[in-house]
């Protein structure tokens, strides 16, 4: 081992560690901004999907309710028939013609 002497300017080092907190703190703000733009989207995000979840409850319940329509006319029509066999002989005529 050599008993070497290795001397430095105390202004180039701060320097250089005051450069390298400038560029850690620069890399922080970027970081800093990227979080921010991800958050924004992300509310965003989940205002969409809470807007797209009350459209499919209004699809469900309009669905739900043409489904009891068609349950209540098909009902009303088929106790007409009963009542008129010439009827049901229609119905029966055009649901067999049309498969």
């Amino acid at each position: 081992m050599s008993n070497e002497t290795v001397t430095y300017s105390l202004e180039a080092v701060l320097k250089e560690i005051k450069d390298s907190i400038k560029e850690v703190s620069h890399k922080i703000d970027k970081i800093d901004e990227r979080l921010t733009k991800l958050e924004v989207g992300q509310a965003k995000l989940t205002e969409k999907v809470d807007g797209m979840d009350r459209r499919l409850e209004k699809v469900e319940g309009t669905q739900k309710n043409q489904v009891w329509t068609l349950i209540i006319l098909l009902g009303g029509a088929v106790a007409y028939g009963a009542a008129k066999p010439t009827a049901t002989a229609s119905w029966r005529s055009f649901f067999s013609g049309n498969p």
